[in-house]
């Protein structure tokens, strides 16, 4: 209502906008109108898809506990990761909107026990994305919330993710503490949904996240179908088996292990090494 009041109001003739009480509107005023407008350019068409969406049934036969999730609010940023806004997960995963543009920040976990074994996930059958996919240990968003908002060293992405391994996998969060998150990267990369539906889709910008603990996993079944921890080697034949024994991958995961991982696990104790907090590498 208030985006539309705006671009109603921005568009009438200036011999309108007087006040009744006969002030006029000042010259900056029109100014931060201008700048208002632009703003809503960006997210008001996602916003209207959203809304017509909601009655179009997009969700009809979904599970009930993920469709409450999609009215979580995520943050929507440009390419070069500023935060522009925030619109619902729903939104954000539309295919529709994703193929205006439509990008939002994300976050993927990798979480190794003390003896350097990755822990993976398979998602749940009732997840509305990449349902029984295997993938890294947590894979999710930063929502529109104060504390997951704060931007220094990646705060609020950490303590979001620290709020997710709970969720999804029961990890307590005396086990996996905020400071303890190795904040890596960022890539950038846009997927659709498999199976594909044309409804549904990825586009993020992931902040790479490692950890290193020794944790105790009590999965929701709701998110998590399966766990195990994987070795290099095992993992390596997950990934070159995984057409011939029908093993679903995520698109981002498939990326990351392609890419960086090797690396990455190569210098497990020395993470530091390995940050790069100025690039975007774009995968898109």
């Amino acid at each position: 209502m208030i985006v539309r009041r705006l671009v109603t109001r921005i568009n009438e003739p200036i011999s309108t906008l007087f006040c009744n009480c006969g002030k006029r509107w000042l010259s900056d005023q029109r100014s931060v109108f201008r700048i208002a407008k632009t703003r809503i350019a960006q997210v008001a068409p996602c916003r209207m898809s959203a809304n017509v969406a909601n009655g179009d049934g997009l969700t009809a036969g979904l599970d009930e506990t993920q469709i409450k999730l999609l009215e979580e609010e995520c943050i929507l940023i440009d390419n070069d990761d500023n935060n522009i806004g925030s619109a619902s997960k729903k939104t954000c995963h539309l295919l529709e909107n994703i193929n205006k543009g439509m990008l939002h920040r994300a976050f993927s976990v990798f979480l190794f026990n003390p003896e350097g074994e990755l822990l993976l996930q398979q998602r749940s059958d009732a997840k509305i994305t990449y349902p029984a996919h295997w993938t890294n240990t947590c894979c999710s968003h930063p929502l529109n919330v104060t504390p997951e908002l704060e931007e220094t060293e990646a705060v609020g992405v950490r303590r979001a993710a620290q709020r997710k391994l709970e969720h999804e996998l029961g990890i307590k969060p005396e086990q996996v503490p905020v400071e303890d998150f190795q904040y890596l990267t960022r890539i950038h990369y846009k997927s659709e949904n498999v199976p594909a539906d044309g409804k549904w889709g990825e586009h993020e910008i992931d902040y790479i996240l490692f950890i290193q603990r020794n944790v105790t996993v009590a999965p929701n079944e709701n998110e998590v179908k399966a766990h195990r921890y994987v070795s290099r080697q095992q993992l390596k034949e997950i990934m070159a088996n995984s057409q011939k024994n029908g093993t679903l991958i995520t698109p981002w995961f498939r990326l990351i292990v392609e890419t960086f991982l090797d690396k990455w696990w190569d210098n497990l104790g020395d993470l530091k090494s390995q940050r790069d907090h100025t690039s975007v590498h774009r995968m898109v």
